[in-house]
């Protein structure tokens, strides 16, 4: 290509000017890269060798211009040999360097990037991108560490920014208890069974169980005939007993309460026979007296009863006594729903003391009807007005025992009992009925074959159901609800409530919020 000054001009490292279409001339310069002139007339072989920066420099063959193109062919010279001293060291490892007797480094060169580098050469200005170093083969790339990336960041966003992304790059630690771990035991040894609950307070009235026992040991066998605890009944409390007393032991309880209750009441070896249980178990059992059971019963199945109800009639079948208290709530409910009951009445009769009175394993329709008409006659001399349940349904009764669960499970054809589907469950007046005349219609194989059942309860479930009957006589209600929970509940939400565990929780949690 001739030069309209005068000669021939070498095209430069990149598009010439006849290839840029726009009439302008290149500004690239060939030495950019350390090769040679793109000038395709002239073959590679014709190259001399040299040095690098001469390989750089131009092929001048026109002697008459020479003095023209001084001052072009200078600064060329500095451009060309200050790039290829920064470029050397840069080239990596698998890359063949170009030098004097080699193709130019364009031969081999995409399409593509030439015309990138045509794309963007103005905005790169005269000098081109600076040169990225290489990357050392098999070596990991090393990235901005994250704390220098996060305090630039919070350089621009501002101080108190600043702080707020320190503090949340920061550890936090694990977020304490809000519960303490101050355990509290409740144990219960009635005539039919001797039962321990070993709780944790949580949520205000609530508790979380930590560990339970309860087995069938049956104290008050053959009290009501002989009046005396019989000295197999006595082995088998103790030995149930001492698993309770191994159990306390192996935890720090901060406070307990161990009551027992109708058979040793009714006994008259019932305080011998707890001097045995300390002396052989070390612990140490106080008889409660009826009314205690009866507000412990309430206590423990507070929380089944809603915001909505006015009157409730609670009863507890137990073993060797019936407890029944009327629970009536006006505008303003207590703390403790205790403190709502307006009368209650302890009826010397249960399931195991009636079963063996009438007979518990062959229970005809006949021999049920005269247990009921027995507790019947019993509830006649409790004075109590009548409650009115009306069609608001602010009444209803609540049972919490062992015949109430039973009819609950076998109602709900359970494969085997589950206390979390049967506490708080809803019967309606049919349903009940329903379910006891299915169990009458047992026999005892068919009685003791049934998982809610089983061989232990076989012979008092019938004696039950007919204190049951006698009280949905008294209190016609169109529903009850089932509560899975009793005495030792009770128990335990008076300790905790007496402790003040649940306000001093309170306390603490506001503190920390604060």
């Amino acid at each position: 290509m001739e030069d309209p000054e005068g000669g021939v001009k070498p095209q430069s490292d990149g598009a010439s000017a006849a290839g840029r279409r726009d009439g302008k001339k290149s500004r690239r310069r060939k030495g950019k890269r350390g090769g040679q002139s793109r000038n395709a007339s002239q073959p590679a072989s014709q190259v001399p060798s040299g040095s690098a920066g001469e390989a750089a420099r131009p092929l001048d063959t026109t002697a008459d211009n020479a003095a023209e193109n001084t001052a072009h062919k200078r600064k060329r010279r500095r451009r060309s040999a200050g790039r290829l001293g920064e470029a050397a060291p840069k080239q990596s490892q698998g890359t063949k360097a170009v030098s004097a007797g080699h193709a130019p480094r364009d031969d081999v060169e995409s399409a593509s990037s030439k015309r990138n580098r045509r794309k963007h050469r103005g905005k790169r200005g005269l000098q081109g991108r600076p040169l990225a170093q290489p990357k050392p083969v098999g070596q990991a790339v090393q990235h901005p560490a994250p704390a220098a990336r996060s305090v630039a960041n919070d350089v621009r966003i501002g101080e108190n920014d600043n702080r707020a992304r320190q503090a949340e790059r920061e550890p936090r630690p694990a977020p304490a208890n809000p519960w303490p771990d101050e355990l509290y035991a409740a144990l219960d040894l009635g005539t039919n069974n001797c039962r321990l609950l070993i709780a944790q307070p949580t949520r205000p009235g609530q508790f979380r169980v930590v560990d339970a026992f309860s087995r069938i040991v049956r104290l008050g066998e053959g009290l009501a005939a002989s009046g005396r605890l019989s000295d197999d009944a006595m082995d088998r409390a103790v030995d149930a007993l001492r698993v309770c007393a191994s159990k306390l032991k192996n935890r720090e309880i901060r406070r307990m309460r161990l009551i027992a209750t109708e058979a040793c009441r009714q006994a008259s070896n019932g305080a011998q026979f707890l001097e045995r249980v300390v002396a052989e178990t070390g612990l140490e059992l106080e008889i409660i007296d009826r009314e205690t059971e009866a507000r412990l019963a309430v206590s423990g199945c507070a929380s089944l009863v809603g915001r909505e109800t006015r009157s409730v009639v609670l009863f507890d079948i137990g073993g060797g006594s019936s407890e029944i208290a009327v629970i009536r709530i006006g505008d303003s409910r207590f703390n403790r729903l205790a403190n709502h009951i307006t009368h209650w009445t302890s009826l010397p009769v249960g399931v195991v003391t009636l079963s063996e009175r009438h007979g518990g394993r062959d229970v005809t329709p006949d021999v049920f009807e005269g247990m009921v008409l027995e507790v019947a006659g019993m509830l006649s001399g409790f004075d109590c007005p009548a409650i009115d349940a009306g069609p608001s349904g602010d009444f209803h009764l609540i049972g919490t025992s062992g015949t109430v669960t039973t009819l609950a499970g076998v109602h709900l054809d359970l494969p085997r009992y589950d206390r979390r589907k049967v506490d708080g469950i809803w019967l309606s007046d049919d349903e009940v009925s329903a379910m006891q005349a299915k169990l009458l219609s047992w026999d005892f194989a068919s009685r003791a074959a049934n998982p809610c059942i089983g061989p232990d309860r076989a012979d008092l479930v019938l004696a039950g159901c007919a204190i049951l009957e006698a009280i949905r006589r008294r209190w016609p209600s169109p529903r009850m609800r089932v509560a899975d929970r009793g005495l030792r509940e009770g128990l335990l939400t008076d300790m905790m409530a007496d402790d003040g565990v649940w306000r001093r929780n309170r306390n603490r949690r506001g503190q920390r919020g604060k």
